[in-house]
């Protein structure tokens, strides 16, 4: 969409300032990656299930406060 708008724009630039454009297009690409990176998992849905009807909800609260 803007690509030819970009391209346009970074051929009046200085050499330096090229390698700057750069440089902020790389820490666009990571910055969106780990953002990508850090949606909400479920790896740890029924890990406790072993345990089930042994602790309530509550139960299970209080003792994770102890572990901390």
């Amino acid at each position: 969409m803007y690509e030819r708008e970009i391209e346009l724009k970074i051929q009046e630039l200085p050499e330096n300032l090229k390698k700057e454009v750069l440089d902020y297009i790389e820490f666009l690409l990571k910055k969106y990656k780990k953002k990508k990176e850090r949606k909400f998992r479920f790896g740890w849905e029924n890990g406790l299930s072993k345990i089930g009807g042994k602790f309530t909800s509550v139960e299970l609260q209080h003792k994770s406060l102890e572990w901390r």
